[in-house]
C-alpha cells in the first residue's frame, strides 16, 4: 500500500514528468504558452498593420497607373477614368496576370480569402505555404488596381493569416496554437484596415477559432488592438465609414427594420447560391482554369463602362450609401451592377474578397427598400440611412452567418451607437432566415461541397460537466496494472487518456492514491449519450396537455 503522504502520479503508466505537466495543462486555461503566443502575434500584428498600408499603397499605384498613366500612391477611384471603351480592356489584363501568377505560382492566391484560411485551419493543421505571404496581397492589388470590384480587406485577412501560419511554422507550437496564430493574424489584418478591433476579434470567433477559450481569445484579442493601433497610426482616428448622426429608432419603426432584416437575409442567402453556382458553370468550361479570371474579368469591364463606380474598392461608395442622399435610381443600379461584375468575378476564381461588395450590395438594397416603405408609408419613422446602414449588416449576416461580427462592425466603423437596436433586430433576423435557404453559407459552402463539415454552433463539452467520480465503476477485486485518473478529474480528461493510451478502461485513486474502481469507455458514451436524448426531450406540463384537449373540444363543436 502507498502511504497517504506520499505523492500519487497521475498514471502508473506515465512518468511523473508526463503527470505534472498533463495535470498542468488540464489545471490551467491560460499559463505560459498563451503568453508567449500573445508575444508572437503582437509582432506579427504590427507586421501585418505595415503590410495592409502597403497594399492600400500598392493597390492606389497600380490604379493611378492603369486609369490615369501616372506613377502615385495618391488615393484614387476608377470611378473618374477618361478611358471610353478601352476601360474593357483594363481589368481584363489584371486578370491575365493574376491567372498566370495562380498558374505559375500558387493557385491558392484566388478566391475569397477567409474560406481559405478555414480550409487550412481544419483539413492541413492550419498550414499555408509561405508563398501565398507574398503572392496574395501582389495579386489582390493586381486585381483590384485594375478596377476589381473588391475590398482590400480579403487579401489582407488571408495575407495575415499566411503570416500567422508561417510564423507558426517557425517556432515550437503545436497545430492548435498555431490556429491561433494564423486567426490572430488574419484578424489583425482586418483590425489594421478598418480600425474595428472588436468586430475583429468577434469575427475570429464565429468563423476561424472554432472555440470560444481564454488561451485562443486572449492572443487573438491583443493581434486585434495592436491591428487597431496600427490602423490609427496609418490611416487615422476618424471612422472608415463616417455618416451623419442617426435618430433613436421608434417601436415602429424597429419593427420595420426587423422585417426589411429577414428580407435582406432571403436576399443575401440568394446571393451566396449565386456565387456559387457560377464558380459551377466556370468549372464546365471547356478551358484551362488559368484563364478563368479574365473570362470573369470581361463582366467588370462591360459594367464598368456603364457605371464606373462598381470598379475599385469600392469604400467611398459605402460611405455614399450611409448618407442617405442618393437618388434611388442610383442607388438601384449601383446594387444591381455591382452584384453583376463582383459575382461574375469572384465566381471566376481571381483574388478577392467578400466584405466590401456584400456590403455595398446590401447597403444599396437597405437604402432601396427604406425609400420604397416611406413612399408607401411615409409616417413609419424610418429613414434612408439608418436603413442602408441594417441593410449592409444584415447581407453580410446573412450571407456569412457571423452575425456578432456584422453588427459589432458597423458600429464600430461608422459610430452611430442609435443603430444598434435595429442592427440586432435586422442582423438576427437574416441570420435566422438564412439557415432555412441554405445548408452553408457564402463562407462555408465551398469546403462544404468537398465533404468537410465545419461546426456551427459552440456548446460545452458534455463530458467536461461531469467527474470521474459520478462515473466510477465500484470493483472490489484486484485490478491489473493500467493508466490511472483521479475521481476529481472530469470525464472528458478521462475520454482523453483512453485514446492517448489506447485503452478502454482505467483505474480511479482518491488523492491519497487508494483505488475506488474504474472508469470505461461504455460509461463515458452512455452518459453522453443520456445527456444529448435530454436534448429532444419534450415535456407537456398537465396544464398545457388540459388546454389543448379543450382546444381541440372547442374547435370539433365549432366545426359541428
Amino acid at each position: 500500500m502507498r502511504n497517504n503522504g506520499d505523492r500519487i502520479p497521475l498514471s502508473t503508466s506515465l512518468g511523473d514528468a508526463d503527470a505534472v505537466r498533463l495535470s498542468a495543462r488540464r489545471g490551467a486555461p491560460v499559463n505560459k504558452r498563451v503568453f508567449y503566443l500573445s508575444v508572437q502575434v503582437i509582432v506579427n500584428a504590427i507586421v501585418i498593420g505595415l503590410i495592409a498600408k502597403g497594399l492600400v499603397y500598392l493597390i492606389d499605384l497600380i490604379t493611378n497607373l492603369s486609369f490615369y498613366g501616372r506613377f502615385s500612391v495618391e488615393q484614387s477611384s476608377p470611378a473618374g477614368n477618361q478611358l471610353g471603351v478601352l476601360v474593357i480592356l483594363v481589368p481584363i489584363l489584371g486578370a491575365v496576370i493574376v491567372g498566370l501568377m495562380a498558374r505559375y505560382g500558387s493557385r491558392a492566391i484566388g478566391g475569397h480569402g477567409i474560406p481559405e484560411a478555414m480550409e487550412k485551419i481544419i483539413l492541413s493543421e492550419s498550414r499555408i505555404p509561405p508563398a501565398i505571404t507574398f503572392l496574395k496581397p501582389l495579386s489582390a492589388a493586381i486585381s483590384i488596381g485594375t478596377g476589381g470590384p473588391f475590398g482590400a480587406e480579403g487579401p489582407i485577412i488571408a495575407t495575415g493569416g499566411a503570416l500567422g501560419s508561417v510564423t507558426g511554422q517557425w517556432i515550437h507550437i503545436s497545430s492548435s496554437e498555431r490556429k491561433i496564430v494564423l486567426a490572430a493574424g488574419a484578424c489583425a489584418g482586418m483590425a489594421a484596415i478598418f480600425g474595428s478591433p472588436l468586430a475583429a476579434v468577434l469575427l475570429a470567433i464565429e468563423l476561424l477559432l472554432f472555440e470560444f477559450s481564454p488561451r485562443s481569445v486572449i492572443p487573438v484579442a491583443l493581434a486585434c488592438v495592436t491591428g487597431a493601433g496600427m490602423h490609427y497610426l496609418l490611416f487615422g482616428h476618424q471612422p472608415v465609414f463616417e455618416m451623419g448622426a442617426i435618430p433613436s429608432a421608434s417601436d415602429g419603426a424597429l419593427a420595420v427594420y426587423v422585417l426589411m432584416g429577414a428580407f435582406i437575409g432571403v436576399v443575401a442567402s440568394l446571393v451566396s447560391r449565386s456565387v456559387y453556382w457560377i464558380e459551377d458553370m466556370f468549372e464546365k468550361l471547356p478551358i484551362h482554369w488559368m484563364w478563368w479570371p479574365a473570362i470573369g474579368a470581361i463582366a467588370i469591364g462591360v459594367v464598368g463602362y456603364f457605371a464606373p463606380r462598381t470598379m475599385g474598392v469600392g469604400y467611398d461608395n459605402i460611405t455614399w450609401l450611409l448618407r442617405g442622399d442618393g437618388a434611388l435610381a442610383v442607388i438601384a443600379s449601383l446594387c444591381f451592377l455591382k452584384y453583376l461584375s463582383w459575382s461574375i468575378s469572384l465566381g471566376s476564381g481571381t483574388s478577392g474578397g467578400t466584405l466590401a461588395p456584400l456590403f455595398t450590395i446590401g447597403g444599396a438594397l437597405g437604402a432601396l427598400l427604406a425609400g420604397a416603405i416611406l413612399m408607401v408609408f411615409p409616417h413609419s419613422g424610418i429613414n434612408i440611412a439608418t436603413g442602408a446602414l441594417i441593410g449592409m449588416a444584415a447581407m453580410f449576416a446573412g450571407a456569412s452567418r457571423a452575425w456578432l461580427t456584422a453588427i459589432v462592425f458597423s458600429l464600430e466603423t461608422t459610430g452611430q451607437m442609435n443603430g444598434l437596436l435595429p442592427l440586432l433586430g435586422a442582423c438576427v433576423a437574416a441570420y435566422f432566415v438564412s439557415f432555412f435557404l441554405m445548408k452553408g453559407s457564402i463562407m462555408t459552402e465551398k469546403i462544404r461541397r468537398r465533404g468537410v463539415k465545419t461546426p456551427d454552433a459552440y456548446e460545452p463539452d458534455i463530458l467536461q460537466g461531469v467527474t470521474v467520480k459520478e462515473l466510477v465503476i465500484p470493483v472490489k477485486v484486484e485490478m491489473e496494472e493500467r493508466p490511472s485518473i483521479l475521481a476529481t478529474d472530469d470525464a472528458g480528461f478521462a475520454a482523453e487518456l483512453m485514446g492517448k493510451h489506447n485503452t478502454d478502461v482505467l483505474t480511479v485513486k482518491d488523492e491519497s492514491g487508494e483505488v475506488l474502481g474504474m472508469i470505461t469507455a461504455r460509461s463515458l458514451l452512455n452518459y453522453y449519450s443520456r445527456q444529448r436524448q435530454k436534448e429532444h426531450r419534450y415535456e407537456s406540463p398537465a396544464m398545457t396537455r388540459r388546454m389543448l384537449v379543450q382546444g381541440r373540444k372547442i374547435l370539433r363543436t365549432y366545426k359541428s
